[in-house]
């Protein structure tokens, strides 16, 4: 069984358990053990581009600095938290003054530099268990189901920094739906903002922007949706007028191998 760090971050401790639910027993279905680094903490919720303002930083560098101390890939599930993590490492492999400060501020033993490979848990799939292999061990493939997947903001950009797939035209999540069996639409809006981060200042334009999504998944033929982020997630399901059904792609990806009605009754 291969071993990665795993970091689940807040939201999946309380409003986006399902996420973090479905993620652990579909690993252990594939072989894949995930262990938390000790005593993570929040990653921030959003990636501050400030290089002279290095605090920000130091929650994802100290998780960063955990998976490099233990060998390890770094793997996340949010979509929040993997944009943070993702973007701080890319950050500091590149700029020596702020590598300088958040070091100097951590007092590490042994300076981080950039060291971690990390994964999102879809890379995980497609790069390290492979979407072939997990087809093979699909046991309720999702025939069938029409299924939109939507990557939202913070997936694929900046992509320089992500580079988890082509911004513009993504591929990853719908070669995974493939694999457990489903049929993925294709639709315009599957790479853009459903307004998640506006939801509390502006909720009018929030709604406008999750219906918009919401309404040309539907007009494509989608049965459900599916993401990674427990923001669009939420947004999607309260600020829409759709009654379209929006899951975790964990929860799709568990039913597929077979774990979920074990994973409920944890």
């Amino acid at each position: 069984m291969e071993t990665f760090t795993y970091y689940p971050g807040c939201t999946l401790r309380t409003k986006a358990k399902d996420l973090d639910r479905y993620a652990r027993a579909s690993a252990e279905a594939l072989g894949i053990c995930l262990e938390e680094p000790a005593e993570w903490q929040c990653c921030g919720g959003a990636y501050t581009t400030a290089a002279n303002e290095p605090a920000t930083k130091l929650s994802a560098v100290r998780t960063l600095n955990a998976a490099k101390e233990l060998g390890r890939p770094l793997i996340t599930v949010c979509s929040a938290c993997h944009n943070v993590i993702k973007q701080t490492n890319y950050d500091i492999s590149r700029n020596e003054a702020m590598q300088t400060k958040v070091n100097n501020y951590l007092g590490l033993e042994e300076p981080y530099r950039g060291e971690t490979t990390i994964y999102h848990y879809l890379e995980m799939l497609r790069d390290v268990v492979g979407f072939d292999k997990l087809a093979e061990k699909v046991v309720n493939p999702l025939t069938g189901k029409k299924i939109a997947a939507y990557y939202g903001c913070l997936l694929l950009r900046p992509s320089k920094a992500m580079a988890m797939d082509d911004p513009e035209n993504p591929a990853i999540m719908e070669d995974f739906i493939r694999a457990i069996g489903g049929t993925p639409v294709i639709w315009s809006q599957r790479n853009e903002c459903c307004g998640g981060y506006i939801t509390m200042e502006d909720k009018a334009q929030a709604a406008k922007r999750s219906n918009a999504v919401m309404d040309n998944a539907e007009d494509m033929g989608a049965e459900m949706v599916i993401t990674a982020c427990p923001l669009c997630l939420y947004n999607l399901e309260k600020n829409s007028d759709s009654e379209l059904p929006v899951y975790y792609f964990t929860e799709l990806l568990a039913e597929a191998l077979g774990v979920k009605e074990a994973a409920d009754n944890e």
